[in-house]
């Protein structure tokens, strides 16, 4: 099969970058996700215009709002400072003299209670708002006595984080029933669950006070931007808490253009249909797979629903027989190509994946084709 080994951007080929093609899912090191055209023209018509941006943020917060079910929203620079603004919001409030104070926390509940098994990487932006991390879920008991006893007059807010790869041992309600009755809120990381659409307001209907996700990822929208929806006056703070206020978050700037792309995005995203697209990146997997065939050690599966995958994908598993390249190995041949393919090494030893939900059309024949050669090189 012939292709174009252009990237697609005339100032990516005269910096001599390499075509990339993004079997790893909507993830940021790889760019993201591709904006529809509707966004494109969305930001493009922004770029021309002057407007109040106080004006802007509480208008699109009602857009936000709307599509979640929420009292309010914000659009944020990212999921990341949707994290950051849920800690200073629980933290300093509405009050002016703490949130001028951040991250200084003096005199302020600043612990973020968060399960054992939701530790991950990005703990650090509600650290950048000055809160301390405290984790609970080793201790003796019933998780949701544990939950509760952790809680206690230093305590800003209870975070869930929703992903692949977390569990949900205990529910959202019962984290929002257990911290309520503490008077205590729940902020919710849901940066890569859209879709599926529900997500959109399930973990409002389930009490989370704050939920932010990623506006671009499956949204589609810029990958700069992230939407943040909740309780009213959490997110009046962490508005404030923001650009272009002078305060903590004001490093996390939202261009005019990427709020007109975002809510773009979110028009076409809760009105789109999501179950044909979701069969067409079915039939995409079952073209992968198709590589790993007839191959002795290897099984080569579709996975919908997997708790780790974020739509239909490809999984290859090596058993002890397989006398092939391993699944790093095999990761970086693909990616040392051109084009460039990338795909996922699993959490199980001995796995790759394959995630279509960024391919394009004829991209799945080319992942198959490479990976073909590669299993059998």
């Amino acid at each position: 099969m012939t292709f174009d080994n252009s990237t697609g951007s005339p100032q990516f080929d005269s910096l001599g970058l390499k075509r990339v093609i993004n079997g790893r899912s909507w993830v940021t090191v790889l760019g993201g996700s591709r904006m529809p055209s509707e966004v494109q023209q969305a930001m493009a018509d922004a770029a021309d215009t002057f407007i109040d941006f106080h004006e802007l943020n509480r208008r699109a917060g009602e857009r936000i709002a709307q599509y979640t079910g929420a009292e309010a929203g914000l659009v944020v620079a990212g999921a990341s400072t949707g994290l950051l603004v849920q800690a200073a919001a629980c933290m300093a409030g509405q009050d002016p003299d703490r949130i001028l104070q951040l991250p200084d926390t003096a005199g302020m509940k600043d612990e973020i209670l968060i399960y054992e098994k939701h530790r991950f990487g990005f703990e650090i932006c509600y650290r950048t708002a000055g809160a301390k991390i405290k984790e609970w879920g080793r201790g003796e008991g019933s998780l949701a006595e544990q939950l509760a006893g952790a809680i206690n007059e230093d305590t800003a807010a209870v975070t869930y984080v929703f992903g692949p790869g977390f569990p949900c041992d205990l529910s959202l309600r019962e984290v929002v029933a257990i911290a309520h009755e503490h008077e205590v809120p729940v902020v919710v990381d849901g940066a890569a669950m859209l879709p599926p659409a529900d997500n959109l307001t399930k973990y409002i209907a389930d009490g989370a006070d704050l939920v932010t996700f990623s506006g671009g990822k499956g949204v589609r929208g810029p990958q700069s931007t992230g939407i943040l929806a909740g309780r009213a006056d959490l997110v009046e703070s962490a508005r404030l808490n923001m650009s272009p206020h002078a305060s903590v978050g004001r490093a996390c700037k939202v261009a005019k253009e990427e709020v007109a792309g975002l809510l773009a995005a979110l028009d076409r995203f809760v009105t789109m249909d999501h179950e044909a697209e979701w069969a067409t990146w079915r039939v995409w997997s079952e073209a992968i797979v198709a590589a790993g065939e007839n191959l002795s050690g290897v099984r080569a599966v579709i996975e919908d629903g997997h708790p780790n995958r974020q739509g239909p994908a490809a999984a290859f598993y090596f058993d002890d027989d397989w006398d092939g390249p391993s699944a790093s190995e095999i990761q970086d041949r693909l990616a040392a190509g051109n084009p460039s393919i990338h795909v996922g090494v699993g959490n199980e030893v001995g796995e790759i994946y394959v995630s279509p939900v960024a391919l394009e059309p004829g991209e799945a024949e080319l992942v198959a084709e490479a990976l073909w050669t590669v299993l059998r090189g």
